[in-house]
């Protein structure tokens, strides 16, 4: 084996054998790389344009950032944990609930979100994973982050009203590519469907009539959109329970990855928290959107069964060029709202069913009293959106779930306890 960039040549760099696996401190040849980096990027694709898309900042600027960020995360990782950074679905809601306050008070809400989960980066590097454990129980993550898309419920169905026809072809589509797809037809199923929507609304004339004008005037070369960040309590504190996701993104991130590698990176669990927060911190403090680790890259590793950080580095580079280019950032605002509504529709469930998921996969009991107050009660004041005004800060619905369930769990828990009715309880 030859040594070069940092990264040791498998085999020949042309093939992997039966069984092999290309490990994270190696490469296939420089074409083969460059060639999984670019199935990196379209896999990220999809997503990370729509988070933008929907929350009304810029798209060149998000992807600029989600290429940083990707490089930043490598970096501090040392190069061990294979990752792309693209935007976090769970900013979805607080960013759109901010949305008229404008991108400069989203984009505080998003540094000020980054820089709290790299403290708590760095409170996981001290103490482990056990910290996590402690505050944030399967039960009280669970409800957190399925509250957080099902707030986002009466804005898909309000997009999904505007032109229901379009936002019909478009949900179809999705549903098929998904479903009935296989391999990268099911991962690029969101893409899918609103390419197929997209389509559908241009040759039905449902697109904006300055459409193509729109993207004709756009350049072919220029520098991404910044915006200075402002900062704004009640978008704050909107944002804040955003980090309950990015926990457990990155954790689960760094779980999965061990477990495909058959390597022992819990170590890492820190500096993922640390890399990410930093990522969505600078992108926050330019006018980009959040970031988070990709599920959708797991399924190309898995697929290729190369987990080379070159690849990655590929595709962080790749983005970050592409940022440059404002008639793609254009050719992506000409989405019609019916595109959006069918996209979201399914987007914004999914976000809820990962909440549901979480309580699936760790077995929550909810036979018990505790686990079953707190979360119907975190879950009804996400979903109608509970608005209440503390002082000049109105906060709203992901904001009392969030912080009502984790300060009102372990004081439901002790007195549960305390009651003698949940010694020995399963929780």
């Amino acid at each position: 084996m030859t040594y070069s960039l940092g990264w040791t040549v498998h085999g020949d760099g042309q093939k992997i054998a039966p069984g092999a696996v290309v490990a994270p401190e190696e490469r296939l040849s420089w074409g083969r790389t460059i060639g999984i980096g670019m199935q990196h990027v379209v896999a990220m694709f999809g997503a990370t344009l729509l988070v933008p898309t929907l929350t009304g900042f810029p798209v060149n600027t998000t992807l600029l950032f989600s290429g940083i960020s990707t490089i930043l995360f490598l970096l501090i990782t040392r190069n061990r944990l294979p990752s792309y950074l693209g935007s976090s679905f769970a900013f979805i809601a607080p960013l759109s609930a901010s949305q008229s306050e404008g991108i400069s008070v989203q984009a505080g809400s998003v540094l000020v979100t980054g820089l709290v989960l790299v403290l708590v980066g760095f409170i996981v590097k001290a103490a482990g994973r056990r910290v996590l454990d402690a505050v944030m129980p399967p039960a009280v993550t669970g409800a957190i982050v399925a509250l957080i898309g099902l707030n986002l419920a009466p804005s898909a169905t309000a997009n999904f009203q505007t032109q229901p026809l379009v936002a019909f072809v478009t949900l179809v589509a999705i549903i098929v590519a998904t479903v009935g797809g296989r391999g990268m037809v099911a991962r690029l199923g969101i893409l899918i469907g609103v390419v197929i929507g997209w389509v559908f609304a241009a040759v039905t004339g449902n697109l904006a009539p300055d459409t193509a004008q729109t993207i004709a005037d756009a350049d072919w070369i220029g520098v991404p959109q910044f915006h200075t960040p402002s900062f704004h309590l009640s978008a704050i504190l909107v944002a804040l329970p955003v980090l309950v996701v990015l926990i457990a993104e990155n954790v689960g991130h760094v779980k999965a990855v061990s477990e495909m590698t058959k390597r022992d990176l819990d170590d890492l669990a820190g500096d993922a928290l640390i890399a990410d927060g930093l990522g969505t911190a600078i992108a926050g403090g330019f006018g980009g959107s959040g970031t988070t680790t990709y599920a959708e890259n797991i399924g190309v590793m898995a697929a290729t069964r190369v987990y080379s950080t070159a690849a990655y580095w590929v595709a962080a580079l790749f983005a970050i060029a592409l940022a440059f280019i404002p008639k793609f950032g254009a050719l992506i605002f000409t989405i019609p709202t019916g595109v959006l509504g069918g996209a979201t529709l399914v987007l914004y469930g999914l976000i809820g069913m990962l909440g549901i998921r979480i309580w699936m996969d760790n077995k929550v009991n909810f036979n018990n009293p505790v686990n079953l107050t707190c979360a119907a009660v975190a879950l009804v004041a996400g979903i109608g959106n509970l608005t209440l005004n503390v002082g000049s800060v109105s906060l709203e619905g992901i904001a009392w779930g969030s912080v009502g369930v984790i300060v009102v769990y372990p004081l439901a828990r002790w007195l549960y306890e305390r009651m003698g009715e949940g010694h020995g309880a399963k929780y």
